[in-house]
């Protein structure tokens, strides 16, 4: 599958913003042009709720990812940056999970990460991070929208901009779930 068509299928968006997390995804699921699934859940809480997590691609890869992720949180007693570190090695060396087609985002409410399987750790320098194929529309209008001087908690812009790239990118719908800190 080519790389720009890898995480077509939904839109997930993390936020930090005035000591808060928030992170929501759309619930699309699509094959090619075909939605499959219109409220399918790709965020979670772990670690004893204290770090959200979400992933775009193929959604077996996704709950594989939630699993091991999970694990490395177990086993570092929830420091996220560990963690995340840590997944990402093991991402980039085991022959099996090489193999997997997905992202994964995940935070807690002082660090944000975009993980991915060629050993990305990405913390964003503004606390917002998106992924999938609505991930620059939902970006850019978190972005916006707290920068607008807009009173919005952090998960009411994550919600607002999950709607605005709903309106804007086919593979992002309107079932929006949003889980908060």
């Amino acid at each position: 599958m080519p790389a720009l068509n890898r995480y077509q299928g939904t839109t997930v968006l993390g936020c930090l913003w005035q000591d808060a997390a928030a992170i929501g995804c759309d619930g699309q699921v699509t094959a090619g042009t075909t939605i499959l699934k219109s409220n399918a859940r790709k965020i979670r809480r772990l670690y004893h709720g204290e770090v959200l997590a979400g992933f775009a691609g193929g959604a077996a890869d996704g709950l594989h990812l939630f699993e091991r992720f999970e694990n490395r949180l177990e086993a570092h007693r929830g420091r996220l940056p560990r963690a995340a570190l840590e997944l990402a090695k093991e991402w980039r060396s085991d022959r099996v999970l090489r193999r997997l087609e997905a992202q994964l985002i995940a935070l807690d409410r002082e660090q944000a990460y975009l993980i991915s399987g060629s050993g990305d750790i990405i913390q964003p320098d503004d606390g917002i991070v998106a992924i999938g194929a609505g991930a620059p529309y939902a970006l850019a209008a978190c972005r916006a929208l707290l920068r607008s001087g807009a009173e919005l908690t952090c998960a009411a812009a994550v919600e607002r901009s999950l709607e605005i790239a709903a309106e804007i990118c086919i593979y992002t719908n309107h079932t929006i779930q949003v889980e908060r800190l």
